[in-house]
């Protein structure tokens, strides 16, 4: 009985936690609609199709993807990357940048 308790607490804590991470997808989706990301990129060819980002978390890590958002010319300059124009870093409540980098994060191929 004891080992049912356990497990059934162990799956509840494991569905609240995907919910939470659902929802942190989601408000990373508004955050991305919010700041009009897509005048620059483009996601499952919506926006600007010059900067796609589908894919973008099968290439980056999750600290990468928020220095590109929080540090965009110190990250430029990391890649050398040449991007025209210049990439304007963004500053985001820390909450709406952690839901940002969670959504960008679903972006596989």
């Amino acid at each position: 009985m004891r080992a049912m308790v356990m497990t059934l607490t162990i799956c509840l804590g494991v569905a609240a936690a995907a919910g939470a991470q659902d929802a942190k997808v989601t408000k990373g989706q508004q955050v991305f609609a919010d700041q009009k990301c897509t005048l620059c990129h483009s996601v499952r060819d919506k926006g600007n199709k010059k900067g796609p980002l589908d894919g973008v978390a099968s290439k980056l890590s999750a600290g990468d993807i928020r220095s590109w958002i929080s540090d965009a010319k110190g990250m430029t300059a990391k890649a050398k990357a040449t991007r025209k124009p210049e990439m304007k870093a963004y500053t985001l409540p820390k909450d709406d940048l952690d839901a940002l980098v969670a959504y960008l994060q679903t972006l596989k191929k």
